[in-house]
C-alpha cells in the first residue's frame, strides 16, 4: 500500500514567496503563475505556446457572468478560463482584477472549461489569499519553482501549531496594569498578542477577539468602527476586573492588507463590504478563528466571556473547543462614513447587539 507524502508545513511558505516574486509554482502537478506578480515576460517563458488558460475564483466568474448562482454561493470554488487569441498579459490582468471594470472594459466573449484538478486548484486560490494576492492564475505552463500539496498548505495553517514566544508589561492607555503575550507559527511570518488586562478572579474572563485593521487602528479611519472597538474593548475588560484583548493579525477579515483596499476601491464603486469581497473571490470572511482559541488554550483559558456583536465569532470559538459562556454586546455609535458598513454587518452577515 502507498502512503500520501506528510505534509511539510514550511514548503506552503515557500511557495508564497515563490508567488510573490512573481515565479512560477505547482500544485500536485498543477503548474501555476500569479497573475498579478508576473509580467508579459514572464508569462511567456512559462506558456511559450499561449495556451495557458486562466484561473479565477467563481466569486469573480458570476462577476464576467461565467457562473450561476448555485457556482457562485461559495465564493473560493476554481472556475478556469479558456485562454481566448485575445487574452494577452494584458487582458489577464483586466479578468483578474474587478477594481479596473471601470477603467478597463473588459474584452470578450470568454469560455469557462471543465476543471481537470479541482482540489489543487482550489488550493491555488487558497494559498493566493494567503500570499496577499489576487486568486487569478495562468495555469500549466512549465519549470515550477517549488512543488507543493494541498496537505503542505493545510499544515501552513494549522491553527495548533501555534506556540507562546513572550511575555512582558505593557501599561496601555485605559489599562496600566496590562501584559502583553506574543505568539508565533514555525510557518507563518505573523505574530499574534494578546493582553491580558487585570488579574484572574475565579470568573470566567471577558475576551475581544480584535482583527488587524492597519486602516483603523493605526490611522484613525471612519470608513470602519476597528479603532473605537479596540480602544473600547480595552476599557470594557479593565472596568469587568479582568480579561483578555486578543490581537489578531488577520487584516481585512483575513484576506490582506492590499486586497482589503482593493474592497475599498469597490466599495467607491457603490458595492457593500460583502459584494466587494466576493467580487474579489473570496470568501464574506476569511479569518481562522481556531487562532484565538488556540491562544487562549496557551494562556489556560478554556472558558470565556466573549465581547462580541458577531455570532461567527462565538461559533469559531466552540467548534475549536473553548466555552463561550455568554455573549456580551459591543456596539458603538456610527460616523456618516460607516453606516453602510455597520448596517451591511448587521443586515447580511447576523451582527446583533
Amino acid at each position: 500500500m502507498t502512503h500520501a507524502p506528510a505534509p511539510r508545513p514550511r514548503a506552503a511558505a515557500r511557495a508564497v514567496d515563490a508567488l510573490r516574486r512573481g515565479w512560477p509554482i505547482a500544485i500536485d502537478g498543477l503548474t501555476l503563475l500569479a497573475i498579478e506578480t508576473s509580467d508579459a515576460g514572464r508569462l511567456a517563458e512559462f506558456d511559450p505556446d499561449g495556451r495557458s488558460a486562466v484561473l479565477i475564483s467563481s466569486g469573480r466568474a458570476e462577476t464576467l457572468k461565467l457562473a450561476n448562482q448555485r457556482d457562485a454561493a461559495d465564493p473560493d470554488l476554481p472556475v478556469l478560463i479558456e485562454r481566448a487569441p485575445w487574452l494577452d498579459f494584458a487582458g489577464a490582468t483586466a479578468l483578474a482584477d474587478p477594481s479596473l471594470d471601470l477603467a478597463t472594459p473588459l474584452k470578450g466573449p470568454w469560455r469557462s472549461l471543465p476543471v481537470a484538478h479541482p482540489q489543487a486548484a482550489a488550493a491555488a486560490l487558497r494559498l493566493a489569499r494567503i500570499a496577499g494576492l489576487l486568486p487569478a492564475f495562468f495555469v500549466d505552463g512549465r519549470d515550477p519553482e517549488i512543488t507543493i500539496t494541498p496537505a503542505d498548505i493545510d499544515a501552513h495553517e494549522d491553527s495548533r501549531r501555534l506556540t507562546l514566544a513572550t511575555r512582558a508589561r505593557l501599561p496601555v492607555d485605559g489599562a496600566e496594569d496590562a501584559e502583553i503575550v506574543a505568539f508565533r507559527s514555525p510557518e507563518s511570518a505573523d505574530d499574534h498578542v494578546a493582553l491580558l488586562i487585570g488579574q484572574p478572579d475565579g470568573r470566567p474572563p471577558l475576551v475581544r477577539l480584535h482583527s488587524e485593521c492597519l486602516t483603523g487602528d493605526a490611522l484613525g479611519s471612519l470608513k470602519c468602527d476597528c479603532g473605537p472597538q479596540l480602544q473600547a474593548a480595552i476599557r470594557a475588560i479593565k472596568a469587568s476586573g479582568w480579561g483578555i484583548l486578543l490581537y489578531l493579525r488577520q487584516e481585512g477579515r483575513g484576506i490582506g492588507l492590499v486586497n482589503k483596499l482593493r474592497a475599498y476601491a469597490l466599495q467607491d464603486q457603490g458595492f457593500d463590504t460583502v459584494d466587494a469581497n466576493t467580487r474579489l473571490g473570496f470568501a464574506i470572511d476569511a479569518r481562522d478563528f481556531g487562532v484565538a482559541a488556540q491562544m487562549l488554550v496557551l494562556l489556560g483559558q478554556n472558558r470565556v466571556r466573549l465581547l462580541t456583536n458577531n455570532p461567527s465569532k462565538v461559533a469559531g470559538l466552540k467548534a475549536a473547543g473553548v466555552a463561550v459562556t455568554e455573549r456580551v454586546p459591543h456596539a458603538l455609535p456610527a460616523n456618516p462614513h460607516n453606516a453602510r458598513y455597520l448596517a451591511t454587518k448587521r443586515d447580511r452577515t447576523g451582527h446583533q447587539l
